[in-house]
């Protein structure tokens, strides 16, 4: 269970802090619910106790997590035959990063983010690919600052020179 005031991570959407746990009646149950307050996004959600891990949110990663993360993006990637090579076309793709995305795992957010980057390196990505890129660009700065305790851009420029 998590606690007011601690910073959590919302799978997809980035790091909220849990503002204050209420309790609602819902069809004449009490449920115990997370408001959860975004940390960089003028949203707030609220979400069942009971469901938190279900939708999988989950405490900061740690910092030999981080290092991990930049442990990963520095690892040379094998040479790929075709297109990037990737046998599977971008729907396909894109339903697996989706799914590895809605994980919330930091590993996973790292090969989308691998992937994507070096797909870059081959041929122009689509505005999907584009969007997805950002997207997980945006998310492990957002965390991976928050942990470190150091500005975005510069976790930014971090990402990017890997």
């Amino acid at each position: 269970m998590f606690h007011c005031n601690e910073k959590v991570v919302y799978p997809g959407h980035g790091v909220a802090f849990i503002n204050q746990i209420i309790e609602k009646t819902i069809g004449g149950e009490n449920t115990q619910f997370y408001e959860l307050v975004f940390l960089h996004k003028e949203v707030t959600v609220l979400v069942p106790v009971s469901n938190a891990n279900g939708i999988g949110i989950r405490s900061l990663s740690s910092i030999l997590d981080i290092v991990n993360v930049f442990s990963m993006l520095s690892e040379e990637s094998p040479k790929k035959i075709g297109y990037a090579g990737h046998a599977l076309s971008w729907n396909k793709r894109s339903k697996n990063f989706q799914a590895k995305l809605r994980t919330g795992s930091i590993v996973h957010l790292t090969e989308i983010y691998k992937e994507l980057q070096n797909t870059a390196k081959d041929k122009a990505l689509s505005f999907g690919e584009r969007h997805l890129l950002m997207q997980t660009e945006d998310l492990l700065a957002e965390e991976i600052s928050i942990v470190q305790n150091i500005d975005r851009e510069i976790v930014r420029e971090q990402l990017r020179s890997k």
